[in-house]
């Protein structure tokens, strides 16, 4: 898929914004639907599926992190949330619901064009032919490097785009710590301790994922002073 062809939802309760949203991304080659509440959103999911869902934070009823983590129950979509400037919080706690990244409102709207191409350039790419996959085994998951999937058993593992990223830059270094500020950069982000403790927040989710005790982490393991390290079997 490549980023002009990529179909986004925007949500947000401000029609003025929304408006001006889907007209800048529309003339900027994606095809764009557009919500205007929680509740909106989930009936357009219902019947549609997405590329990317840039998500505004603060909307009546349910806000943008409840629903964020709501959809990451069923849906792998990549998820831009829009906060207000001084929202450290509602930040952190979005990235901790499986948002993917954000942007502090006002914006430029050539830096929300360039959040989303960098988030749908970190999707995997689905193959052109089927071929031998190098598998990573950890404990019961299994990871398919070729192809960026994920499995426990017969049942597959959800990844958001950023943990899909993560787990391809650590599967092609196993055994090697890499460090926060490298990660950081190979994600395609702005250098700077708020990304680097984004990173954080996210490694945290990819944990809970792949390690039966997330608090003492087997496979993804903090290396101190030098970052994080993938330990397969």
């Amino acid at each position: 898929m490549s980023d002009m062809d990529a179909h986004l939802l925007i949500v947000d309760d401000d029609e003025r914004i929304r408006d001006l949203l889907k007209k800048f991304l529309m003339r900027n080659g994606f095809l764009v639907t557009a919500a205007r509440d929680a509740a909106h959103a989930r009936r357009v999911l219902s019947g549609l599926d997405f590329d990317m869902i840039v998500l505004d934070v603060m909307m009546p009823g349910e806000d943008g992190v409840s629903l964020t983590k709501a959809l990451r129950e069923t849906h792998a979509t990549p998820i831009l949330l829009l906060t207000a400037r001084g929202e450290t919080e509602h930040r952190i706690a979005g990235l901790e619901a499986g948002a993917d990244d954000y942007l502090a409102k006002p914006f430029e709207p050539k830096e929300l064009l360039l959040r989303i191409n960098a988030i749908l350039r970190r999707m995997p790419e689905t193959p052109a032919q089927e071929t031998v996959s190098k598998i990573l085994t950890l404990g019961p998951i299994r990871y398919d490097v070729e192809k960026g999937e994920m499995w426990q058993g017969e049942e597959p593992v959800r990844l958001t785009a950023t943990e899909s990223q993560l787990m391809k830059i650590f599967s092609a270094q196993p055994g090697e710590p890499i460090s926060r500020s490298k990660l950081v950069e190979d994600l395609g982000r702005d250098k700077g301790q708020a990304q680097e403790r984004a990173v954080d927040v996210q490694i945290t989710r990819l944990r809970r994922k792949i390690e039966q005790d997330p608090k003492q982490p087997r496979y993804l393991q903090t290396v101190r002073g030098a970052g994080y390290m993938l330990a397969p079997d």
